[in-house]
C-alpha cells in the first residue's frame, strides 16, 4: 500500500512538473515577436490521462495553441511587414499565473504524500525492528 501511494503520487509529480514547464515557456515567451507572416509563439498545453493500470497518471500529449496571435502596430519594430504590423503569441497572463498556482499546489500536495508514505514505510521497518 506505501509504495501504492509512492508511485501514483510520484507519477503526479511528474505531470505537474511538466505543466509548470509548459506554464514557465508560455510566460517566458509571452513578449515574443514574429513577423505577420509566420506563426506567433504557440502557447503549450499538457493533457494528462490516468494510467492504463489505474495506478497513477501521465502525460497524455502536449498539444499546442493557435500559431494565429495577435496583430500589433509596431512600424518601427525591425519585423514589422509593409503596414507596420507585428505578431505576438495570443497568451493570457492570468490564466497563465492561475495554472502556474494550481499546477504548483499539486506538485506540492504530491511531494507530500511521498514525503508521509516513506515516513511510514520507515515507521513500520522500526516496528519490525523491535
Amino acid at each position: 500500500m506505501t509504495f501504492d501511494a509512492i508511485g501514483i503520487a510520484g507519477s503526479a509529480l511528474t505531470v505537474h512538473r511538466k505543466w509548470l514547464d509548459a506554464v514557465s515557456d508560455n510566460l517566458a515567451n509571452m513578449n515574443n515577436v514574429s513577423a505577420t507572416s509566420g506563426n506567433a509563439f504557440q502557447q503549450k498545453y499538457v493533457e494528462a490521462s490516468e494510467s492504463p493500470d489505474g495506478q497513477g497518471v501521465y502525460v497524455k500529449s502536449t498539444p499546442l495553441g493557435s500559431g494565429a496571435g495577435r496583430i500589433v502596430y509596431q512600424p518601427d519594430h525591425p519585423l514589422a511587414d509593409a503596414n507596420g504590423n507585428v505578431k505576438y503569441p495570443d497568451i493570457d497572463m492570468a490564466e497563465q499565473m492561475g495554472s502556474l498556482i494550481v499546477a504548483q499546489r499539486g506538485y506540492q500536495a504530491n511531494a507530500q504524500v511521498v514525503d508521509r508514505a516513506r515516513e511510514t514505510y520507515m515507521a513500520a521497518l522500526e516496528i519490525g525492528r523491535s
